[in-house]
C-alpha cells in the first residue's frame, strides 16, 4: 500500500514538473514572439522618418502629418503592452497610408530611386510586422490555452503565471499593410 502512494506522489510530482515547465516554455515563447514583433515594429518606426524627410521636400504643407509621425513613432517606443501597442501602431500605420497616398499628388518624387527603395523596405517591414503579430498571437493562444486547462490550471494557478495579451488591429481590413505599392 506505501509502494502505492508513493508512486502515486511521485506521479503527481513528475506530472507537477512537467506542467510547470511547459508552462515555462510556452510564456518564454510569448516573450521571444513579442520581442520578434517588437524588432519589426523599431524597423518600420527607422524607416518612417526617413521616409517623412524624403516626402517633407516636395510637400512642406503637410506639416502636421509629419509632426504627427513623428510623436506617433516617439510613443510607440515607450510602450511595452501589447494592446497598447496595438492601438499605437494602428495610427501609425494609418498615418503611412496617408503619406503614401500623398506622394501621388508627386510624379517626380513618386518615380524618385530613393523613394522607391523605401517604399520597397516598408512593404517588406509591413508584411514581417504581420507575420510575427501571427506567431506572436499564436505564441500568447497557446499560453493562455494551457494556463486555463486542467489540470495545468492548478500549477499555473500555484505558481502566479498571468495570461498573456493579443496584439491585435480592429478589424481584418486593418490587418492588412498600409497601402504601399509598388
Amino acid at each position: 500500500m506505501l509502494n502505492i502512494l508513493l508512486l502515486v506522489l511521485a506521479a503527481l510530482l513528475v506530472w507537477a514538473v512537467i506542467a510547470f515547465n511547459l508552462l515555462i516554455r510556452d510564456r518564454n515563447r510569448v516573450a521571444q514572439s513579442w520581442s520578434d514583433v517588437d524588432v519589426q515594429l523599431m524597423r518600420r518606426h527607422d524607416l518612417v522618418p526617413r521616409l517623412v524627410e524624403l516626402v517633407k521636400g516636395y510637400s512642406g504643407y503637410e506639416k502636421a502629418l509629419h509632426t504627427s509621425l513623428a510623436e506617433l513613432r516617439t510613443r510607440g517606443e515607450r510602450q511595452v503592452s501589447p494592446a497598447a501597442r496595438g492601438d499605437l501602431e494602428k495610427s501609425v500605420g494609418s498615418g503611412v497610408s496617408r503619406l503614401i497616398a500623398l506622394v501621388e499628388a508627386y510624379p517626380e518624387l513618386k518615380a524618385s530611386e530613393n523613394f522607391m527603395d523605401l517604399q520597397k523596405q516598408l512593404a517588406d517591414t509591413e508584411n514581417q510586422i504581420q507575420y510575427a503579430r501571427r506567431y506572436y498571437n499564436g505564441a500568447v493562444n497557446l499560453f493562455n490555452n494551457r494556463l486555463q486547462r486542467f489540470p495545468d490550471l492548478l500549477i499555473a494557478g500555484a505558481f502566479n503565471f498571468k495570461a498573456a495579451e493579443f496584439f491585435q488591429l480592429d478589424d481584418d481590413a486593418k490587418a492588412a499593410a498600409p497601402g504601399v505599392s509598388l
